[in-house]
């Protein structure tokens, strides 16, 4: 959010309405609260008044709540949105707390009741009071203690330490967070955040009715007392996330340790999510996290069964899946993602299921209750329009519903994404052409089915030939598996060089869902020989390494083998292709370990 603006309009605010005495942290039937008063928390930290906005002339004024320990204005709720009141006429506007225990907002003329709490009569009293914690929540409360209402409930276009993104099962409302109009103006804009009405499992970032950004569904991964840490350069504040689902309600909430900075989620008038705190030292509110982040993860940005792949840094990028197209290269090499991707094959019933790790799964599931892992597979394999399915145990995170999250796919599969190594990721499981239901393996494809009779007779002639020719190779045969690499002229290395087919198999044919890594040489491709993780890196063929140069990198490597460095285990130089393969080591640089655990709420770090 562009603050200037605000900032401006905040220091013209503050004197025109510049308190003439400010009372306590409550008001009370027989005290109103009128323009030029406030109600402070007894901490200090928020007050509650009137405040005038900068995008109307006249200006309009508004009730709110706003940060009173900061000198720049920042409004945190806002009352009447919808029905401002008009500055500078002859008598000002009144809030008062009636005995029927509700909060009454009326203008100047003619006391006509622009807002109001509705509390109920069952609740009157004339020793109920209105009071402010220093929460930034304005409550109701009865003489016995009883929170009859609170602002809480009725969030504005921010998220606090405490509040809770709610949805309820049994009408499927819930709050959204709604942006203001603009910079200057609390009225309602166009831009909400909140949880997914129909599966209240994820959240949804909207503009009007147009989705924006999505969440990925709950894993289970927010659960109670589950601490995440965000450092600064002056102190650590601890967030302390929540995930809540009983029989009548599923929300998200959040806190944060005592003595943090002020923290909050806002949705800017701009359309973006973000997790601001905000550093005394700079006066400034510092963004930690903003949604959606790229514009690859914007909603269906990659079309249909396409998906953006987080793991491109630093700018995320889209791509097919694995027995995927583009629908137009011509546009996907441009840059345009919109129409998605296609099969290259297409499906029949027969076909497996490729695992996916690290995913964001598609949006438009179905939940299947009370499964397991097979019955959650056996439920999408026999059902030949089930594209993919994703299952998730829920039971360390929920009590008292059903503990389990099976969710399948029948048709498209829009946005969708790569996470990689996040907790928040699920394993997307995709039918895949060609991919035997039994084994998890590719078959041969129907043309193949029907090319390789037909070559058979062939190959028959052929046979006799290649007895004489298959002779005398097999001298050489045994030597394949272990060359002498001549080295600096005064000894031999003894090597294993490892057939190019077996490297092809092991990493699907070199496939992008195999990918690890990338550089100047070219990529890395994890795989497993043997019952051995490998890694591959597979040399570019624009590289100008030619046979001589790969040949004395190995010698190189070979020579360096130590037990704190990374084994190689072979290589592999096949005409164009030049491979060296590294046993697998899992471990992740330190950044990726010392922040792969932050994640915010509705999104993931």
């Amino acid at each position: 959010m562009d603050w200037s603006s605000l900032t401006c309009s905040a220091s013209f605010l503050i004197i025109l309405l510049l308190p003439l005495g400010a009372s306590d942290d409550r008001l009370v039937p027989s005290k109103p609260l009128s323009p030029g008063t406030t109600v402070v928390s007894d901490g200090g930290d928020f007050a509650l008044g009137f405040f005038s906005s900068s995008g109307s002339t006249p200006s309009n004024l508004y009730l709110g709540i706003w940060y009173s320990s900061i000198p720049e204005l920042t409004v945190v709720w806002v009352a009447n949105r919808g029905t401002p009141l008009t500055n500078g006429t002859s008598s000002a506007p009144t809030l008062t707390l009636t005995n029927a225990s509700n909060l009454v907002l009326s203008d100047s003329d003619g006391g006509r009741v622009v807002w109001m709490t509705n509390v109920g009569a069952a609740s009157s009293s004339s020793s109920t009071e209105a009071v402010l914690l220093n929460t930034g929540n304005l409550i109701i409360r009865s003489p016995n203690g009883t929170t009859l209402w609170q602002s809480f409930d009725h969030p504005t276009d921010t998220f606090l330490p405490g509040m809770k993104m709610q949805i309820r099962y049994r009408t499927r409302a819930g709050e959204r967070l709604v942006s203001w109009k603009d910079a200057g103006d609390p009225s309602p804009g166009g831009f909400s955040y909140g949880c997914d009405p129909a599966t209240s499992i994820q959240m949804f970032l909207w503009d009007g009715s147009r989705p924006v950004y999505r969440s990925t569904p709950w894993t289970g991964f927010r659960v109670k007392s589950e601490d995440e840490y965000l450092l600064t350069n002056t102190s650590a504040i601890i967030i302390n996330l929540a995930f809540v689902n009983n029989d009548e309600e599923s929300y998200t909430m959040f806190t944060v340790s005592d003595g943090a900075w002020h923290t909050r989620f806002v949705l800017t008038y701009s359309g973006k999510l973000q997790f601001q705190s905000w550093n005394s030292s700079s006066s400034t509110w510092v963004v930690f996290g903003q949604w959606p982040p790229h514009e690859c993860n914007r909603y269906g940005y990659c079309g249909p069964n396409g998906y953006c792949d987080e793991t491109v840094l630093p700018i995320p990028t889209c791509k097919c899946f694995d027995g995927f197209k583009p629908m137009s290269t011509e546009e996907w090499d441009n840059g345009e993602f919109w129409k998605g991707c296609q099969r290259k094959e297409a499906l029949r019933c027969s076909d497996g299921f490729m695992p996916l790790s690290g995913m964001k799964p598609p949006d438009r599931f179905v939940i299947v209750g009370n499964t397991s892992l097979r019955e959650c597979a056996a439920a999408c394999g026999r059902n030949c329009s089930c594209m993919a399915y994703a299952y998730a145990n829920l039971s360390s995170s929920i009590e008292n519903r059903d503990l389990t999250r099976c969710l399948v796919w029948v048709g498209e599969l829009v946005d969708t994404g790569r996470l990689g190594a996040s907790t928040a990721s699920d394993t997307l499981y995709l039918r895949l052409a060609g991919l035997d239901a039994a084994t998890g393996k590719r078959t041969r494809s129907n043309a193949m089915k029907v090319v390789l009779p037909v070559l058979g007779g062939a190959a028959l002639i052929l046979m006799c030939i290649s007895i004489a020719w298959l002779k005398f190779k097999g001298k050489d045969r045994n030597q394949e598996k272990h060359k002498k690499l001549p080295s600096d002229g005064s000894s031999d290395l003894d090597f294993p060089f490892i057939r190019f087919e077996e490297i092809a198999l092991a990493t699907h044919n070199f496939s992008e869902t195999c990918m690890i890594g990338h550089g100047g040489f070219g990529k890395v491709y994890k795989g497993i020989v043997g019952g051995q993780e490998i890694a591959v890196k597979r040399l570019s063929r624009d590289s100008q390494q030619g046979t001589n140069e790969f040949r004395n990198e190995v010698i190189l490597i070979a020579k360096l083998q130590h037990k704190n460095l990374v084994r190689l285990l072979g290589c592999c130089d096949k005409g164009d292709e030049k491979l060296l393969i590294y046993e697998y080591l899992p471990n992740k640089s330190l950044d990726a370990t010392l922040f792969e655990n932050i994640c915010w709420i509705g999104g993931h770090g």
